[in-house]
């Protein structure tokens, strides 16, 4: 067997660059009294000897770990958690920070462990990752260090939490409808427990009711389904054949109303435009025609929660709710070459 490999020390990278063992370590901590001729030799010298400094020795001379903490309490809920985890995840790379990820499961008892050893791991700060945009109980008293909330709202507006605009992404789907020049439009939507829901059939109707085109109908309420679009939609047309727009409060739910209009030989968009939401790629995409739809943004959702969480760090706590915008993706379940057919 051959010699393992003596580790390189800081002793060796300050004899490379010619300088005290402190000059180097102060180089390498990037500390402004260094020359930056200094600094830079001291540099070239630890990457010519592959030097890889202490993590555990930086932490304890400099107070902080550079790791964060994420807690989630529903990772299962890929669709949603993981383009905000990823954002966050992306902010805290470009920074030379790590994520400690843990996955409560809803167990409030999986929770306090995680926290406890997540603190035992003295992480700087934590993000409590959501998986619905719903208002959840704070847990910023558990936590001695600067805690933001992604895609959950806590309960205490002393804290801060990141949400998606659920309702100006809803105002961007009618803005859209009206100004293709659309009269006749409804909204079908998923279960009215979830806020989002809410949010945005009340947004949606307003826009509508300040242009003059009241909404067709009451929302339609339901199951986040492309079962429920189908089911929906025949119940619309049965009572309001004439709509010649539909709102939907997700894709699932769009994929199911555009087969249910084909079924019922009604062409879209020509005959009826379709708006969809959360702009799931698979299902936006392989669609026929595909989804226009609205786009949460989550993974700048994620950026945002890690950016505020480095203004916390640094001594710039902020309090309150900073909502997301998304985005209007047009694609051609609404895009309409030349005038829309009348009826």
């Amino acid at each position: 067997m051959g010699r393992r490999r003596a580790q390189v020390t800081l002793t060796d990278v300050a004899k490379r660059a010619g300088v005290s063992v402190a000059t180097a370590s102060k180089a390498l901590n990037e500390r402004a009294e260094v020359a930056p001729a200094t600094r830079e030799r001291v540099r070239q010298a630890a990457e010519e000897l592959s030097f890889q400094p202490n993590v555990l020795a930086r932490s304890l001379l400099s107070g902080n770990t550079r790791t964060v903490g994420l807690l989630t309490d529903e990772l299962s809920a890929a669709r949603f958690a993981i383009p905000v985890l990823l954002g966050a995840e992306n902010a805290l790379g470009n920074e030379q920070m790590s994520v400690l990820l843990c996955d409560a499961r809803g167990d409030a008892i999986r929770r306090r462990h995680y926290i406890r050893t997540l603190l035992a791991r003295q992480v700087d700060g934590f993000i409590i990752l959501g998986d619905s945009n719903e208002v959840r109980p704070s847990l910023t008293a558990e936590i001695p260090v600067p805690v933001v909330y992604a895609y959950c709202e806590s309960d205490d507006p002393s804290d801060l939490s990141v949400i998606a605009d659920d309702a100006g992404g809803a105002r961007l789907a009618a803005e859209h409808l009206v100004s293709l020049g659309r009269k006749r439009i409804a909204h079908i939507t998923g279960d009215p427990g979830y806020r989002a829901a809410r949010d945005r059939a009340s947004a949606f109707t307003e826009v509508l009711d300040a242009a003059g085109l009241p909404l067709v109908g009451e929302p339609l309420f339901g199951q986040w389904s492309q079962r429920w679009g189908r089911h929906a939609t025949a119940r619309l047309l049965a009572s309001h054949p004439g709509i010649d727009a539909i709102f939907c409060g997700s894709d699932q739910i769009a994929s199911g109303v555009t087969e249910a209009l084909r079924d019922l030989g009604r062409t879209i968009p020509e005959d009826v435009a379709i708006v969809g939401y959360d702009n799931w790629e698979v299902l936006a995409t392989e669609c026929r025609p595909p989804l226009t739809t609205v786009d949460l943004n989550l993974e700048q959702l994620g950026t945002t929660a890690a950016q505020h969480l480095f203004a916390a760090l640094d001594g710039d706590r902020h309090t309150g709710v900073i909502r997301q915008p998304g985005r209007l993706v047009v694609r051609e379940s609404t895009a309409v070459a030349g005038p829309i057919r009348p009826r």
